[in-house]
């Protein structure tokens, strides 16, 4: 980890941070502070600081050099001391000038949500997509910190700027040279999203559904995912313990095949640098035949997890009532059970009581695992009605199809066409999946 080069010192894993969440008066939020405090602590824990202390600070007047006022300012300066941190984290979004006025008052290194995020990113992603992706975020964001580097480098080099070459300021080169680092990059993830999206071609023409997991990170995907597949994926108690897609094989009741997604956590706030790299990897929930939305119900900021979660899924087009990709089911499941008291889990039994798409299950026991793997079998193989389907003896892909993703209840002679020998079956297909087939 590097995060910047005004004080002198590199921050690394271990370091000791302070954690500052500013309550500002002016702007609305859908999440109080505790909350926000709490998710701001852990993502410092997710990148291996040592977190001394973490508090809110209210903010009645926006400070533009600084965000704080200067009494605000000392109490963190003191805080800080105690603590002896060697980093001050922000929750919030800092300007360049307010980061660099910062470290001059406090002495210490100053990151911002967006800093601390990115360098999370960084150290999990581990699909070329994914470094690509971050380090154009990374470039994205640097730019826009050239400002801590350009006072004294504008008096050395001299020149108005005008034009480029040995005149222009050093900041001007840095930016002509980012700029032309994240062209180079934009270039290399269109290529890597048209393969990606030739993949995803392709899975909608196999004869297996795709289950996609999604939820606020650390809601415990991962370790449904490595509970249903016996796969290796990093389960954690950290947030955004897994960034890549991992996508496995799973056998279902009614199914002999099904592929099991695990994507990124969602997160409140994703800073702008990281937005496109998100979507783009969450377009994977799109290709899905049903979704489960892992919810850590013990979280007392489940609420407002959930809300953040379906907004999200509805700037793809999932769950809105209309559009292309409207009608994905999406199953809740009510993660971490097991941590609730005997008299939440009752009132929430209560709540889920007759709701078939909400259940009630915990990865580590295994509790609620069968009748999850039952209401997803159901639901992919629900509404399914015979269709008599003739397809020509020689199409093995599309009677392959047929045979692994549907029930053929009966398979007879059809005469000859013109491509040779047919064959007619009658298979039940649910209607989604009949529109599958007809692609093929």
């Amino acid at each position: 980890m590097n995060f910047g080069d005004e004080i002198e010192g590199e921050v690394s894993r271990g370091a000791r941070a302070l954690v500052i969440c500013p309550e500002i008066r002016s702007q609305r939020q859908t999440r109080d502070a505790d909350a926000r405090l709490e998710e701001a602590r852990g993502l410092a824990l997710a990148i291996g600081l040592d977190v001394r202390e973490a508090t809110i600070v209210p903010v009645r007047d926006v400070r533009p050099g600084t965000l704080f006022g200067e009494g605000q300012i000392e109490r963190i300066a003191t805080d800080a001391t105690m603590a002896e941190a060697e980093l001050i984290i922000v929750d919030g979004s800092l300007s360049a000038i307010q980061q660099r006025n910062l470290e001059d008052k406090l002495k210490r290194k100053v990151i911002d949500r967006t800093g601390l995020i990115l360098e999370i990113f960084g150290e999990r992603a581990a699909t070329a997509e994914g470094r690509l992706q971050v380090e154009l975020a990374h470039l994205d964001y640097q730019q826009s910190r050239l400002v801590r580097s350009w006072t004294h480098l504008e008096r050395q080099r001299g020149g108005f700027g005008f034009l480029g070459g040995p005149g222009e300021t050093q900041i001007e080169a840095d930016r002509r040279m980012i700029r032309a680092r994240m062209g180079r990059l934009r270039r290399e993830l269109e290529q890597v999203r048209r393969t990606r999206a030739l993949h995803r071609s392709r899975r909608e023409r196999a004869p297996w559904p795709v289950i996609a997991l999604v939820g606020y990170t650390n809601a415990g995907k991962s370790t449904i995912f490595n509970r249903l597949t016996g796969a290796g994926v990093l389960a954690q108690d950290l947030l955004f313990a897994t960034l890549d897609p991992t996508m496995r094989a799973i056998s279902l009741p009614g199914l002999d095949k099904a592929i099991l997604s695990d994507t990124v956590g969602f997160i409140s706030d994703l800073p702008t640098q990281l937005v496109a790299a998100f979507r783009a990897t969450l377009e994977e929930v799109t290709a899905a035949s049903v979704i489960l939305h892992v919810r850590d119900i013990a979280n007392p900021d489940s609420a407002d997890q959930k809300r953040e979660v379906l907004n999200i899924l509805a700037e793809l087009g999932v769950g809105t009532g209309e559009g292309e990709f409207a009608d994905i089911p999406i199953i809740e499941i009510w993660n971490k059970w097991d941590l609730l008291p005997p008299e939440q889990q009752d009132e929430l039994a209560h709540v889920s009581e007759g709701e078939p798409d909400i259940l009630r299950l915990s990865a580590i026991t295994g509790e609620g695992m069968d009748e999850m793997l039952a209401r997803l079998g159901a639901v992919l193989t629900g509404g399914a009605r015979v269709h008599a389907i003739t397809v020509d003896a020689a199409d093995g892909q599309r009677l392959a199809w047929l045979h692994a993703h549907g029930e053929v209840l009966g398979e007879h002679d059809a005469g000859d066409g013109s491509a040779g020998p047919r064959r007619r079956l009658d298979v039940r297909l649910t209607e989604r999946e009949l529109g599958r087939f007809n692609t093929l």
